[in-house]
């Protein structure tokens, strides 16, 4: 809409030239490739986040039935990954869950291959029903157990199987938006289907998470050398936070996933945490940038968002966009996994959270 002065809005018919007279020149200036920043100073620079994210929930229910549906119409060869993307009802056809990330369940059945690959991107997987797959990441083959966090660090070599007789599936997020917004992508295939491993189940875990380091190790590194952190080993840390009484109000008895070369994310795009929301909780209002997906690994409870309610249980997911407040409440004791952006936000000094 067009600024209108004083003077203007006294003299309509000299309101209705300055106008005409302005359009013209947009429509010149148009021909250099400019616009005038004044018609949409108001939108480029708002008092608080705009978002087009909205809340949303994916049953678990639901997912599980679509996903073996989908493991009848398509085989790894054909889709290279068989994933069923999770789209923002906001954002339709975009292919991201928050405005920076990319989330999808993926499904590998007993005798697949999900050939080795790697990309510009960095995912992660939050392993949710089924064992006896494994993914291989940089010489590492990790067996998938639910509630595993398994990370993929950009331009790492990556590739799944299932030997086991279940079907495995698990959560996928990856910052591929925001690779596409730098215009940054790559990607290579390779001629074999697996990678070679050298190392066993763990090894990166013990060899870097457990109060040392391999001497030589670099001291600095932006993302973390561990490829699982297995939830058999986090859960019993949650157990002694909820002991000692050590529970915030708002996210209940929460750690966060950590580099141990430095302390910092695990990777420099996307950062994850683990909470127990103990029997009875209601946490306190909150809200921050970082829009943020998570997923339950046990029990069942309530998150309200901006008044609007959503239930979850085991295996279920759902998205709080940036800045709008929500509430967890568990009726029964739960365990919420949760990842955002929040590392990139705060590296560029924009993360911001609030009651």
């Amino acid at each position: 809409m067009a600024v209108v002065t004083a003077s203007e809005q006294a003299n309509p018919g000299a309101k209705h030239n300055v106008q005409a007279a302005r359009q013209a020149y947009y429509d010149k200036i148009s021909k250099f490739h400019m616009a005038p920043l004044w018609e949409v100073l108001k939108d480029l620079v708002t008092p608080e986040p705009k978002t087009q994210i909205q809340p949303a929930a994916w049953k678990f229910s639901d997912v599980k039935k679509l996903m073996l549906e989908a493991g009848d119409v398509i085989g790894t060869e054909e889709a290279e990954r068989r994933v069923l993307v999770l789209e923002n009802p906001g954002m339709p056809g975009k292919s991201r869950v928050t405005n920076s990330l990319f989330a999808g369940i993926q499904l590998i059945l007993p005798g697949e291959i999900a050939d080795v690959h790697r990309h510009s991107a960095s995912a992660i997987r939050f392993v949710l029903e089924g064992e006896g797959a494994y993914t291989a990441v940089e010489g590492e083959k990790t067996m998938m157990k639910h509630g595993d966090f398994i990370i993929t660090a950009n331009w790492a070599p990556h590739d799944h199987g299932n030997p086991g007789k279940q079907p495995v599936m698990w959560l996928d997020v990856l910052d591929l938006p925001t690779i596409i917004h730098f215009e940054a992508s790559f990607a290579e295939h390779f001629d074999e289907k697996m990678q070679k491993t050298n190392h066993a189940d763990g090894d990166s875990f013990e060899r870097y998470a457990s109060g040392v380091l391999p001497d030589g190790a670099p001291a600095t590194l932006n993302r973390s050398p561990v490829i699982n952190y297995p939830y058999a080993k986090m859960r019993p840390i949650l157990e002694r936070l909820k002991t000692t009484g050590d529970i915030d109000k708002r996210h209940g008895a929460r750690v966060r996933y950590a580099n141990p070369i430095n302390g910092g994310p695990v990777l420099p795009t996307m950062g994850a945490y683990l909470s127990l929301l103990p029997k009875g909780f209601a946490g306190a209002p909150y809200r921050s940038t970082d829009g943020t997906i998570f997923a339950c690994a046990e029990g069942s409870g309530t998150t309200v968002i901006d008044g609007k309610p959503i239930e979850w249980s085991v295996n279920d997911v759902f998205v709080v966009p940036p800045w709008q407040r929500y509430q967890h409440k568990a009726a029964e004791e739960a365990v919420l996994f949760s990842i955002s952006d929040r590392p990139a936000q705060e590296a560029l000094g924009l993360w911001r959270e609030g009651a």
